[in-house]
């Protein structure tokens, strides 16, 4: 049997080849570990920072958290142009006061309309949105879903359960710490009175209790983590 004369050559040139496709198949490996790694993280979504400023006003008392818990409330606003900008606008400037809470103002930390998210606190500072001095303002990130008349509210949803899916996430909060406002117990401090738990969000509970409309909220918000 003859042998061609440059066996060398064809051996070098096989061995690329299965060097190429060896290659091929762990850069195809890596894409689909990539893909199910971002499959499987929330994607960031588009938030617009509208601080309150350091030091004044509704931060003139800076406290820090740890968030643990998400807390989802309704504005209960439903005048036209009353969304997430303008509830942003507004407690930036300080424009809910509140006479009864330590820190004199109501803040919150994002505000969600059909189209738009704005932040107003960071998300590792204390909120006076909850339940005055007690555990809801102490461990949990303040979300307001608008209601303006202009604002759809199924959009409005759907915003919210993705931020809220995305902060799970980032701050490891399991769903079981994603309540409504209800779930506070209301004491306030002034004179101790007991306000008991809001009905808020309002259109998410069933007679002013979690319910089936609540799970139905929290089925959202796992189909986007």
């Amino acid at each position: 049997m003859t042998f061609p004369r440059n066996i060398p050559a064809l051996v070098a040139a096989a061995t690329l080849a299965l060097a190429v496709l060896w290659q091929t198949a762990i850069n195809s490996q890596n894409m689909n570990v990539a893909l199910i790694s971002a499959a499987g993280f929330p994607m960031t979504p588009t938030i617009t920072k509208t601080l309150i400023p350091e030091g004044t006003l509704g931060r003139h008392q800076m406290k820090k958290m740890v968030p643990r818990y998400i807390t989802i409330h309704s504005t209960q606003n439903y005048s036209k142009g009353a969304d997430a900008a303008a509830h942003a606008r507004l407690i930036q400037r300080g424009g809910l006061t509140s006479r009864h809470n330590s820190l004199g103002y109501l803040t919150w930390h994002f505000s969600v309309d059909e189209d738009s998210i704005h932040q107003s606190l960071p998300c590792t500072e204390q909120g006076q949105h909850a339940d005055y001095d007690g555990p809801g303002n102490q461990s949990s990130i303040g979300i307001e879903m608008c209601e303006n008349a202009d604002n759809s509210r199924e959009k409005t949803l759907e915003q919210t359960a993705k931020l809220t899916a995305w902060l799970m996430a980032r701050y490891n909060i399991p769903i079981n710490h994603v309540v409504p406002h209800q779930h506070w117990r209301r004491i306030r401090p002034t004179d101790q009175k007991d306000l008991g738990h809001k009905n808020c969000p309002h259109f998410l509970m069933d007679n002013g209790v979690p319910g089936a409309k609540w799970e139905a909220f929290l089925d959202r918000v796992r189909s986007y983590r």
